[in-house]
């Protein structure tokens, strides 16, 4: 059995969000994408929400600003008592975060796919030669808005070997930015776009400090333990 107190755990999933849209990101770049974000794309591919007057041009340009990661609690079990040597926990995860895929656009209508697809090629999330996703084969979940999120308690149980009172939590890793599509024409698409790329999750000991935890790590353990542990407890200090 491994002590799992504070730990954290990544997994990649293929699978989608909607989106509050995401607030502060943690890092940033600039730059503009040369992708042109043409074709038609398969049932699998979403069209973007809004209802505009005209679909854009299929040649255009994205320019990308202000991409960022944002780390997000998706769920928090019950503390969980278990006296000395520990053992399983048993306890299910409740949601408290649902991710989803979006795309907001003001403009002509682009399809969300290609949005999504480029903003995955800005990110270095989607490695691909293709120009946009229509010619992509991969098939990556990235870009599908139509996914839903992974179930929270489809991976069973961990375990600890000390006495406690341990709570799970889980999380996802968003990833959200503005954009530009630029048309030879000289119409244009702004907008903004969100998606996530990765779950993982983690336990916490209520009666133990999660200052041994770094950066973002520490502010999801926090949440969990505000949310979950008794008010007062060692956990909650400084959440």
């Amino acid at each position: 059995m491994r002590d799992m107190r504070g730990s954290t755990r990544r997994s990649w999933a293929a699978g989608v969000a909607a989106v509050a849209l995401a607030a502060g990101p943690t890092a940033c770049t600039g730059g503009s994408d040369d992708d042109g974000a043409g074709g038609k794309t398969g049932a699998r591919r979403a069209s973007a929400g809004p209802v505009a007057e005209k679909q854009a041009c299929t040649d255009g340009t994205y320019t990308w600003t202000g991409i960022g990661e944002t780390k997000r609690l998706t769920g928090v079990t019950e503390p969980e008592s278990l006296g000395k040597g520990g053992g399983r926990l048993t306890y299910r995860l409740a949601r408290v975060y649902t991710p989803h895929q979006s795309v907001e656009g003001h403009g002509p209508a682009l399809s969300s796919a290609e949005v999504l697809f480029s903003l995955g090629k800005k990110a270095g999330l989607i490695e691909s030669d293709a120009t946009t996703a229509a010619e992509d084969d991969s098939e990556d979940a990235f870009t599908d808005v139509n996914r839903k999120a992974p179930e929270l308690n489809e991976n069973g149980t961990d375990s600890v070997d000390g006495a406690g009172r341990f709570v799970r939590y889980a999380f996802t890793t968003e990833v959200a930015g503005d954009f530009r599509y630029s048309c030879a024409d000289g119409t244009a698409v702004l907008g903004h776009a969100v998606g996530w790329k990765a779950d993982g999750g983690g336990i916490l000991d209520c009666d133990h400090s999660i200052e041994g935890l770094s950066g973002d790590d520490v502010s999801l353990a926090r949440s969990a333990a505000r949310l979950v542990c008794d008010a007062g407890s060692v956990a909650t200090k400084g959440a």
